[in-house]
């Protein structure tokens, strides 16, 4: 299926007092119409600042130094900012991971997401006041009509979540990114809010990048998954070649990290490496069981191990010696 968005060779570095933070070092991945791509890796691993990077929203001292992101053969780095501001919320919206500080407290909810509305199509007001209940139902905000009126304050957190992603529905748009939406939830929350957006990509045949640390959550959701480290993919493939076939050791760790029947958890040793001051070579070696020579020496490149199953790992493919 056609890739409806493409991200090529992206590299977005922040240029700080201390040195120079390779937070996204020369990334590709490609979301087909409909897919629900999950980007996973630990803190530090660069997925929010790729979300960012595709919405052009890196801030100073960050800057996006290199590479292509292709929305439907729009390349995003090359439009004006008033072309970038269009396509914000109306071809591509965002779901933060904290709808407390997404959500303005001195005003209703229902003023909110009109706003949303308003943003990018003229509509009169009681068009929008129809749209926006419709939208609160949709995502299954309990008597709609009379919450619309209702202030952030009287949501609990799952609600407040769902109104947020009201809001980033509000212009249909093609994309949907999801930055840790439910880490702030508890668990049964969690679970409601996964489902409303498989409901959504169902519904809509909308195509979702879903970033999360969570591989429980990717084994749920995911259609195929970005495994980053560093600033770097490691591993991508399919939902069902990552997770029952894994390659990049680790990959492996955080699969081993997941509670299993067996009750054993086994963390990864070490932790992930200073960006301003990565390791020489593979930025994995340090923490990797199964490091070489040449893992200390040479950058592995992202090789095709079989059909649309990748990894940069010394240990398969062309990289292998």
């Amino acid at each position: 299926m056609e890739s409806i968005l493409s991200v090529e060779n992206l590299k977005t570095y922040f240029f700080t007092k201390k040195g120079t933070v390779k937070a996204v070092d020369d990334i590709s991945f490609d979301l087909r119409k409909g897919e629900l791509l999950c980007i996973v890796g630990e803190s530090g691993s660069g997925k929010t600042v790729t979300a960012l990077s595709i919405l052009r929203l890196i801030e100073s001292p960050g800057k996006i130094i290199d590479g292509r992101i292709i929305l439907n053969g729009r390349d995003l780095p090359g439009l004006s900012p008033g072309q970038m501001q269009d396509v914000r919320g109306n071809k591509i919206a965002m779901v933060f991971q904290d709808p407390h500080s997404s959500l303005n407290p001195i005003f209703t909810i229902g003023y909110q997401v009109d706003e949303a509305i308003t943003a990018h199509k003229s509509v009169n007001e009681n068009e929008t006041t129809s749209k926006s209940i419709e939208l609160l139902e949709l995502v299954g905000i309990p008597m709609a009509k009379e919450r619309y009126h209702d202030y952030s304050h009287q949501f609990s957190g799952g609600m407040k979540q769902r109104v947020v992603i009201a809001m980033a529905l509000a212009c249909h748009p093609e994309v949907l990114i999801a930055d840790e939406p439910t880490t702030a939830l508890d668990l049964t929350v969690q679970a409601q809010i996964l489902d409303l957006f498989l409901e959504l990509r169902n519904k809509f045949f909308m195509s979702i990048i879903y970033i999360t640390h969570d591989l429980a959550v990717v084994s749920e959701i995911a259609d195929s998954i970005v495994v980053m480290y560093a600033g770097r993919i490691v591993e991508k493939g399919s939902r069902e070649d990552i997770m029952s076939n894994p390659l990049h050791p680790y990959t492996k760790g955080l699969i081993r990290c997941l509670p299993s029947d067996h009750g054993e958890i086994v963390p990864i040793p070490g932790t992930i490496p200073n960006l301003i001051n990565l390791p020489q070579g593979c930025v994995f070696h340090p923490r990797c069981i199964h490091s070489m020579e040449i893992c200390r020496k040479k950058r592995p490149s992202l090789n095709m191990v079989k059909e649309a199953h990748y990894v940069s790992c010394f240990l398969y493919g062309d990289n292998h010696e």
